[in-house]
């Protein structure tokens, strides 16, 4: 039978580093003798909000110490201006270590929350505190340069703005109107963005200036670290959710390659969910039936009955990994990722050289090029291909994430579509997507974007993913190269991951352009300094499927049982 408990609260504890300098904490305790094991949450967000204040109670009740922690530099937390991840994984450690020495502690602690509350965790990680016991890190990948701020060598520009920009200091700083963003979103240079909102900050301005990877971001790099982790982490994502592909690395290297038994022993949920996780059934403007929602607090609490109170309870039997196949909208529980019986086919583009928008003669097929005729397309940074659905995050109504229709996009003559016939049976796509394109284009520099869009049979075209890479990036992401103008070259092209059935009547669409914008800034085509450019260049753009440059997407097909 289960018991609950009142509920003791302690405001503003102070929790010193190891420098000095005090973070501030409130503590949720059962009212009862204890001692207790701990939940931990670490956020720049208030740890006074609301959601905050819920969860301590509810946990407290249960039986269990919750600690939330304001991090450095932000709200009642000392440490001078806020400097987003530069002193989390010791400040994370330390502040584990305090609560392990408490006399209301079990010395077992688990840690929770999303976004950059599950960064504060997978940083403090692989500092490895002997009271850290598990993880449940949300929406949230291991390399910040590659995974967030830069990733294939293209800003992610509106992520990086509505975060960066308005939790920079102390406290919570107001949004803008959707028209706003959007006139701040085209200031050029990008590196004077952060004036445009009205501030002056050093951070905007080193993410910018450090365009490549370097030993700036050497320290926020955790995925080379996750070997070292201990613990085990019941990761928790979304196919719409900016991180889809990352929180797949976090699950492989602690699953594949953990430090211990027990951080082999973590786990992964994906759901049709944005950024959000499981707030509705429906995610854009598609719905994916009752059971796409998941109470996920209930799987926390359940994983950490199991690690911190030691309840028999039988999560880490079931299978580490739970996947949501939209379209068949159903959950299927899988042991590997990809999935072991993948039948990785390729699928090449064709067209007469009148691929453009999606009433050209662009065909997506299994059967190998000919000598085809070029697509073109004229890129032009001032009319950018508008990102609409798809993994951006955060501000759904000034940039729309999830399930949304490409159709008016894919009428523009700067995106090729390349389309299936229609499908005479089921196909069922589970897995990460990789485009290999063949393009030259007429500058030193430019984008390529892929996009994988389900078909209905009513003409309706669901996004389930995209990618991008800029071109001086294509080799490197700390030592780019310029290209040279009317050279075709190879590119490869991460999609993204998704889960999906193409039913029997769908088709499947391949999107090819130059731009998916604000979610990534425009390159402007100029092959100078990223960041630093106010000069715009209109690019030609050229793709190539023939015999000697088959271009082709890499599809890993799940074959029907």
């Amino acid at each position: 039978m289960a018991v609950y408990y009142g509920v003791n609260r302690r405001i503003d504890v102070r929790i010193p580093m190891r420098d000095g300098v005090h973070v501030s904490a409130d503590i949720y305790l059962p009212d009862a003798p204890g001692p207790f094991p701990t939940v931990l949450v670490r956020t720049p967000y208030d740890n006074s909000a609301e959601a905050h204040v819920n969860d301590g109670k509810r946990y407290a009740s249960k039986g269990y110490a919750f600690v939330v922690v304001d991090v450095r530099g932000r709200y009642d937390s000392e440490g001078g201006d806020y400097y987003p991840y530069v002193h989390e994984a010791k400040d994370g450690y330390d502040v584990q270590e305090w609560i392990g020495h408490q006399p209301w502690s079990t010395g077992k602690i688990g840690t929770r929350g999303g976004s950059d509350l599950g960064l504060t965790q997978w940083i403090a990680a692989p500092e490895r505190s002997e009271f850290l016991t598990c993880m449940t890190p949300r929406v949230i990948g291991p390399d910040q340069y590659a995974h967030l701020f830069w990733p294939f060598g293209a800003f992610q520009l509106w992520v990086i703005l509505s975060w960066g920009l308005r939790h920079s200091i102390h406290s919570r700083q107001p949004g803008f109107e959707p028209h706003e963003w959007r006139k701040v979103l085209r200031t050029l240079p990008l590196r004077a963005m952060d004036e445009a909102v009205g501030q002056r900050l050093p951070q905007w301005k080193d993410w910018i200036d450090h365009a490549h990877y370097d030993a700036y971001w050497e320290p926020l790099n955790i995925e080379k670290r996750l070997r070292e982790v201990a613990c085990p982490a019941f990761n928790m994502g979304g196919w719409y959710d900016l991180n889809s592909r990352e929180t797949f690395l976090n699950f492989n290297a602690l699953r594949l390659n953990g430090r211990t038994l027990e951080a082999r022993q973590s786990k992964l949920i994906v759901g049709p969910w944005p950024h959000a996780l499981s707030q509705s059934t429906i995610n854009g403007d598609v719905d994916f039936g009752p059971d796409s929602k998941v109470d996920l607090d209930a799987l926390e609490l359940k994983w950490f009955d199991y690690w911190l109170k030691g309840v028999d309870n039988g999560i880490v039997d079931e299978p580490p990994l739970r996947l949501f196949i939209m379209g068949e909208n159903v959950w299927r529980d899988e042991h590997e990722w990809p999935l072991a019986r993948t039948d990785w086919q390729t699928w090449y583009l064709h067209s007469g050289g009148r691929a453009n928008t999606l009433l050209g003669d662009g065909e997506l097929s299994r059967v190998g090029p000919s000598d085809e005729p070029t697509d073109h397309f004229v890129y032009h940074p001032e009319y950018p291909v508008p990102t609409v659905g798809g993994t951006p995050c955060c501000g759904s109504a000034v940039v729309p994430w999830a399930a949304h229709d490409q159709r008016d996009l894919e009428m523009r003559t700067d995106v090729l579509c390349y389309t299936t016939p229609v499908l005479d049976d089921d196909v069922e796509v589970t897995g990460p997507i990789k485009l290999t394109l063949y393009a030259q284009t007429d500058g030193r520099d430019t984008d390529w974007t892929g996009k994988l869009v389900d078909v209905w049979e009513d003409g309706y075209a669901m996004i389930l993913c995209q990618g991008i890479i800029r071109a001086r990036a294509r080799e490197s992401l700390a030592h780019p190269s310029l290209l040279e103008p009317n050279r075709i070259y190879e590119y490869q092209i991460d999609v993204g991951v998704t889960g999906n059935l193409f039913k029997k009547g769908h088709r499947i669409r391949l999107e090819v352009s130059s731009s998916n914008f604000p979610l990534y800034d425009r390159n402007l085509n100029t092959g100078n300094p990223l960041g630093q450019d106010a000069e715009i260049r209109v690019a030609h753009q050229t793709i190539h499927h023939s015999r000697a440059y088959p271009s082709h997407l890499t599809l890993p097909v799940n074959p029907r049982r």
